[in-house]
């Protein structure tokens, strides 16, 4: 509770209304990266990150899109995950990675687009192949990625979801740095039908809205953070049983109108570890 007060008092002084600005404006206004020891604070949902590393736009086997966003940063784990998984991408038939958002310069939460990617252990891979040639900045601002599902979107396209966005899921499930992958229902239902032998990679891989278009991975805490709240293990088996069938119920039907419900409050400084105060404000 000291630590707590002793950094918000600081933070006060410096900046006179951060207390209650949302931390999204605070974090997202800031372009470089915390000049401080490498470490990932907090949750991946809430927390920041101190000494990233930026994930070079151009790599032998990855290209970062959507530059104007600066968000290829993360935990020095990540972007070496990032590199090796991109140097193994080949042998599962990828030509390389679409790297898409990863983390802030100094984590925090972000005025759009993600609840999470606040410790720089997230990060999002295109399901769209990377082209044998280099991207330029225009193409990586307005190149759309594809959707995998079909019109239903009860089931993948298989026309767009083949062999080679499987094998680079799999490939990546496989890495033992890697906490979950989040995909869309539709294509945990394609990974579950299309798997055969080892079904072990699959209880990582979790359904959630959106994903339709790229798979999100998390990795787990590194050893230079000791302050990052690791998740709870995965569920036991592969998921692809009545968990993943719970994710095609039809929504029960109100027997009233509801009112709709306020929006959440927005995350200030208080709500994050004390040390994000600290990295906001590092020099």
């Amino acid at each position: 509770m000291f630590r707590r007060l002793a950094a918000l008092f600081f933070l006060a002084a410096v900046l006179p209304a951060a207390a209650e600005t949302p931390a999204k404006q605070l974090f997202g206004a800031v372009k470089d990266p915390a000049p401080l020891a490498s470490r990932s604070i907090g949750t991946y949902a809430r927390g920041c990150l101190a000494g990233a590393q930026l994930l070079p736009i151009n790599g032998p086997a990855w290209q970062v899109m959507r530059l104007s966003r600066n968000r290829n940063w993360g935990n020095p784990a990540l972007v070496n995950f990032l590199e090796h998984l991109a140097a193994k991408a080949p042998s599962a038939g990828w030509n390389g990675l679409l790297v898409g958002d990863m983390s802030q310069p100094r984590g925090g939460p972000m005025a759009t687009g993600h609840a999470s990617h606040q410790i720089g252990l997230d990060a999002d891979i295109w399901l769209t192949p990377m082209p044998k040639r280099e991207l330029t900045y225009d193409e990586r601002e307005r190149v759309s990625a594809v959707s995998m599902l079909a019109p239903d979107t009860l089931s993948v396209d298989p026309k767009k979801f083949t062999n080679r966005q499987f094998n680079i899921i799999r490939l990546t499930a496989k890495q033992p740095e890697v906490e979950r992958i989040f995909v869309n229902r539709a294509i945990k239902k394609a990974l579950c039908e299309q798997t055969s032998g080892d079904r072990g990679w699959l209880s990582k891989v979790r359904p959630w809205w959106g994903h339709d278009y790229h798979f999100h991975v998390r990795i787990a805490c590194p050893r230079n953070s000791p302050t990052c709240k690791p998740q709870k293990e995965p569920p036991s088996g592969d998921g692809c049983g009545a968990e993943l069938q719970s994710w095609y119920a039809p929504l029960p039907k109100p027997t009233k109108p509801s009112k709709p419900k306020p929006p959440p409050p927005e995350i200030t400084l208080k709500d994050l570890p004390p040390e994000c105060s600290q990295v906001l404000v590092a020099k």
